[in-house]
């Protein structure tokens, strides 16, 4: 690895920090963006990378937690310093004076926050040169080199919807810039999704409110996003083995497990089925898991510290669809791609409602791209083709856009070096990045 042409591309998000090298196809670290203190310990201390032994060892329940992010925008300068302090040092182990880097930033951030940002890179982290980038144009130009000979190519012309940790945005892209007059944006994001979980398991089983990380895994792993919400409904109802919905989550002991999970995992797919067939040997399949999880597990208790889940499993994702049921006076999903597109010029409609790309942690719910099509097509002219294609990793797609910009010759020739910061500022070196 050199350390005169190294590139460090940061995908810094509200909720997870993906960081790695220009060039690379996958980050180097994917952690939180946050300090964590756990009930055991007096001290602030820094998450482990995800998907580490260390992290598998942490035990979080009912962990506080800071984050220098809220809404998406930086608003403690001082705690992100220190996280990426120990990513750089620590994780990395860059010398940030003999890098460059490749950051990602919120559309429409304010200029204050701008400033803030540029005096950690280039006063506080001494980088030699930054560049700054909207996570859609990295979205559209990964996604344009997987296909050259595909509509993305050749039309130039993409609308990225990324439902992230603090927001959703509708965003048109055109030949790699995003288009910001026409971007729309829905106040909500992974954050709120896993809050309003936290308030049905506690009103209805429960007290979780404290218990952020425990509740994100379950978001992650119980929860869907439903085609035919009224069938759901009506099948949430039925009693005993008839609901094919319910599903059990064990709370972690912080003795024989510090991890949460779910009871039994077979059981909690039923919904997959149209449930005749599940209906005929449920009796043989349930008794089969039981004794798998018996041997598996001979040393949890598992009656005690379990909640079960029913509606809130698609209940809960149907907040991005639905936000006035959350008391938020804004538009679904749905009409906010529309008015994205509605907002750019007529001739590029038909090709943006043909290149949809999603993209964002959000997305990765069971059946979302199937229900967002279904509710799209009535929305949109009957002449129009609409097709939406989730990424292959919504969480690292904008990171690998990073990589391949990063990656690319005119690279250097883009960046603000830190000479020009300190001679014309952070506004006047903005203005090359065109947002």
């Amino acid at each position: 690895m050199s350390t005169t042409t190294q590139v460090v591309v940061l995908d810094n998000g509200g909720g997870l920090i993906k960081a790695g090298f220009g060039g690379e196809r996958d980050p180097s670290a994917i952690l939180p963006n946050c300090l964590h203190k756990p009930l055991a310990s007096k001290k602030w201390l820094h998450p482990n990378p995800l998907n580490t032994p260390a992290s598998a060892e942490q035990d979080l329940t009912s962990a506080s937690v800071r984050r220098p992010m809220d809404r998406g925008y930086l608003i403690n300068p001082d705690l992100q310093r220190e996280i990426w302090s120990h990513l750089f040092t620590s994780i990395l182990r860059i010398n940030p004076s003999q890098s460059s880097l490749l950051l990602t930033e919120p559309l429409f951030s304010l200029p204050s926050i701008q400033h803030s940002l540029d005096e950690l890179v280039f006063e506080d982290f001494n980088f030699t040169s930054l560049y700054v980038a909207d996570s859609p144009s990295l979205v559209h130009l990964y996604e344009t080199s997987r296909s050259p000979n595909g509509l993305l190519s050749k039309a130039q012309c993409s609308l990225v919807v990324d439902c992230g940790f603090s927001f959703t945005h509708a965003s048109p892209v055109f030949q790699n810039f995003t288009l910001n007059y026409a971007v729309k944006r829905i106040d909500l994001g992974g954050k709120a999704l896993t809050n309003y979980l936290k308030e049905l398991i506690s009103f209805r089983s429960v007290n979780v409110m404290d218990e952020t990380f425990i509740i994100d895994d379950v978001k992650e792993n119980l929860c869907f996003v439903s085609v035919d919400v009224p069938r759901h409904l009506n099948i949430a109802r039925k009693s005993g083995k008839e609901n094919l919905l319910r599903c059990t989550y064990v709370l972690p002991d912080g003795v024989s497990h510090t991890k949460g999970f779910v009871k039994y995992p077979e059981q909690a797919n039923r919904y997959l089925s149209d449930g005749k067939e599940m209906k005929e040997d449920v009796d043989d399949h349930e008794e089969i898991l039981q004794q798998q999880h018996e041997n598996n597990r001979q040393k949890v208790d598992l009656t005690k510290n379990e909640f079960d889940l029913t509606n809130e499993r698609f209940l809960v994702p149907e907040m991005i669809f639905r936000p006035a049921d959350l008391g938020m006076n804004q538009a679904g999903l749905p009409d906010c791609i529309v008015r994205a597109v509605n907002a750019c010029h007529p001739h590029l409609h038909p090709v943006l409602y043909e290149s949809i790309i999603l993209t964002g942690g959000s997305t990765l719910f069971p059946h979302f791209a199937e229900r967002l099509e279904k509710e799209l097509r009535p929305l949109v002219p009957d002449d129009y083709d609409v097709k939406i294609t989730t990424q292959e990793d919504p969480l690292l797609g904008v990171w690998r856009g990073g990589s391949l910009l990063a990656s690319s010759p005119d690279f250097d020739s883009m960046c603000v070096t830190k000479a020009e910061y300190e001679e014309l500022g952070s506004a006047r070196c903005r203005k090359r990045f065109f947002h």
